[in-house]
């Protein structure tokens, strides 16, 4: 009698997945649209909202997500990138993916991949983790699925879904070496996940929206757009805002920015409604909005006596929203002078970021520390910190090239330098800053030591 495969441990799932990395970004629709089909076409058995953008993808993400959940929906979401475990980029009501299923999917998706990549090529990484997406909410059938865009949008892996209704969040300068040179190139590569069929919701403005407004009347689909909600005032905790319907509403993530999000998200709660999908009423809106979460974007953690602050801020627009927002937060942070942690990859806009960032009167005194990360993309530290020290008078520039060393010497640090910490520049910096200051349960991957 034979004995069944034990199947892929999660070490190997995710050596399995880090090895297609060497395939890099590959966008097009073909490898996804047949693995997809190999697989039985799992995510024909789902509806919901694809939601592309330059900014506030995340944010109307989790959003949305708290909202239909307070309503009693069952939710898939899919964040992205995952800031600690690759299991955070499907989760399923507000958890991550288990190990052992993440390992067993990874290894169906990859046995399919083998069975297309003679005719189609093999799938690159996101676009495996795509078919993953959508293999789990076959299976655990969410719903509805709030499905977040990777790049762009036309040629992104996750536009081999319609779910019905399509959102654009915003348009702005972002990944121009592969979407376009301008506002207008890089709208009409995001306003292509807008289908026949589809209802829309957009926030964008100007050139963008002009873009959005004529694929949906070509198309006949009907678009909402909307204006940022007014905002009635802030804390340290979040921003209250006034919502068509629901009058005075609390947000419970930070920034000026949640604004526009949470219009959108309101607006994107109206349209499943429309389509059909999912009715969230005002109390669970309400609800859902006051008790979102939005790791590593202007989350605020208590360290020791310290106030620390995770965000990307990984590019301009990002890092203007971040300006915006230490100015809004400093009365309410301890005080001291503040100390920005920071690492960015080289192909992103360093010079617009720390622009952006010099903007803010929180700045003044502060103490940068330039770091790196462990990956072929990140900017060295010593070039990080001439970029900062460049026609910057009244702060300090240090570099640790260790990002946990860094982590330490600020943490560390005398009384005199002990004011509010401020980790941005890259996700990928915020991920491991994150998994060392918080022990989430849900986040904890199996010991893979020994098998790797």
């Amino acid at each position: 009698m034979s004995v069944p495969s034990p199947g892929l441990t999660y070490a190997q799932a995710l050596r399995a997945l880090e090895a297609r990395g060497r395939f890099g970004v590959r966008l097009g629709l073909g490898r996804t649209r047949a693995l997809l089909r190999n697989l039985g076409d799992p995510q024909a058995t789902v509806r919901g909202a694809l939601i592309a953008g330059t900014n506030g993808k995340g944010s109307v993400l989790a959003l949305v997500d708290a909202a239909l959940r307070s309503a009693g929906h069952r939710v898939g979401t899919t964040p992205k990138p995952h800031l600690v475990t690759y299991r955070e980029r499907i989760q399923f009501d507000g958890r991550p993916i288990g190990a052992d299923d993440f390992a067993r999917l990874v290894e169906r998706v990859l046995s399919a991949s083998d069975r297309i990549a003679g005719r189609h090529g093999q799938p690159t990484e996101f676009e495996l983790l795509t078919a993953v997406v959508f293999a789990r909410f076959a299976e655990v059938r969410p719903d509805v699925a709030i499905v977040e865009v990777g790049l762009g949008g036309r040629l992104d892996a996750t536009h081999t879904w319609d779910g019905g209704v399509a959102v654009v969040t915003n348009v702005d300068l972002d990944h121009t070496d592969r979407l376009g040179s301008t506002v207008t190139a890089i709208a009409r590569e995001k306003a292509a996940i807008i289908e026949r069929g589809d209802l829309a919701v957009t926030g964008a403005r100007g050139d963008g929206l002009a873009v959005i407004r004529r694929r949906a009347r070509r198309l006949g689909v009907p678009l909402t757009e909307v204006a940022p909600a007014p905002i009635l005032g802030w804390d340290r905790d979040g921003i209250d805002v006034e919502l068509p319907r629901l009058g005075r509403t609390r947000v419970g993530l930070r920034g000026r920015h949640q604004a526009a999000n949470v219009a959108i998200a309101d607006a994107l709660l109206d349209t499943l409604a429309e389509a059909g999908i999912a009715r969230t009423d005002g109390a669970a809106r309400r609800a859902g909005y006051a008790a979102a979460e939005w790791p590593g974007r202007l989350e605020l953690l208590r360290i020791g006596d310290r106030d620390v602050l995770l965000d990307g801020a990984h590019n301009p627009a990002g890092a203007t929203a971040l300006a915006v927002a230490l100015d809004d937060l400093r009365p309410f942070l301890t005080g001291g002078p503040l100390t920005i942690l920071t690492a960015s990859m080289a192909d992103k806009d360093i010079d617009g970021i720390v622009r952006a960032l010099r903007a803010s009167g929180a700045m003044i005194g502060a103490t940068i520390v330039c770091t790196g990360m462990d990956l072929a993309r990140a900017m060295p530290a010593v070039e990080l910190a001439a970029r900062w020290g460049t026609g910057m008078s009244g702060v300090r520039v240090i570099v640790e090239p260790d990002p946990v060393a860094a982590l330490d010497r600020v943490l560390s640090a005398p009384t005199a330098h002990s004011g509010p910490v401020v980790v941005a520049g890259s996700l990928y910096l915020v991920g491991a800053v994150r998994g060392i200051l918080v022990d989430d349960p849900d986040l904890r991957d199996p010991d893979i030591s020994e098998d790797r």
